[in-house]
């Protein structure tokens, strides 16, 4: 059985609904601290705030970019990719253009990830594309896959939570299959208990983005202390 310490440090603790107050900043960074949480994914206007807050602790601070639509231009995504990672942030989660992926425009899905990617590589920060799984057939999210292993994507993820849909285990099954091994599946959305979490893991998510992370971290905690184990 995994770890508390093992899953912590698989989660992105996610503070992006519109509607949580800018007191949840400190909040989940105190939490992280707390917990060894792995990552931290604030609002991108926060990034500053939190890298202040953040200090010289060892969670990781990641910015979205094209949150949570990604209907901006490939021009206005790489000017904020550069500011965010400009400001602090060590990794990207961006997101693509569904519009024009379900159009079958993938040369526009290509240079809206590329110019993320490059924004990215001197600083040394990996990209996670988002490709908003619920919104795709099985061939989009397979020609998703591609595109973003092609343009030096290090992870894709599925969903944002924004949608009526969240991650799946089929999909996760699905993304694993289409990727080659160093790519890394993120699964997103709505997992909210432990079961959900561990379900994704077997089908071979290994980062995961949740705003339930304490519900997520207790509720192991308790698994593992029935079945006689430390945490």
């Amino acid at each position: 059985m995994l770890t508390c310490e093992a899953v912590a440090q698989m989660i992105d603790h996610s503070i992006l609904h519109p509607a949580v107050t800018e007191d949840a900043l400190a909040q989940g960074i105190a939490m992280c601290r707390e917990r060894g949480v792995g990552q931290l994914v604030p609002k991108i206007y926060q990034v500053p705030a939190a890298r202040r807050l953040l200090g010289d602790c060892a969670v990781r601070l990641l910015a979205p970019i094209g949150f949570p639509q990604g209907l901006n231009p490939p021009q206005i995504k790489r000017a904020e990719a550069q500011w965010a990672l400009e400001q602090g942030a060590v990794e990207l989660d961006m997101v693509i253009n569904v519009t024009a992926l379900k159009s079958g425009d993938d040369a526009l899905v290509a240079e809206d990830i590329r110019g993320v990617v490059d924004a990215a590589q001197p600083f040394g920060a990996p990209v996670k594309v988002i490709l908003e799984t619920c919104l795709l057939t099985d061939e989009e999210k397979v020609r998703g896959c591609r595109i973003a292993e092609g343009e030096g994507a290090r992870f894709v993820k599925t969903s944002t939570q924004t949608q009526p849909g969240g991650a799946t285990v089929e999909d996760v099954r699905l993304l694993r299959a289409n990727l080659h091994p160093d790519v890394i599946v993120k699964a997103s959305g709505y997992i909210t208990d432990i079961d959900k979490l561990l379900a994704l893991y077997e089908a071979g998510a290994r980062r995961f983005g949740t705003g339930y992370t304490v519900q997520i971290l207790d509720g192991l905690a308790e698994r593992r202390k029935q079945a006689g184990l430390l945490p």
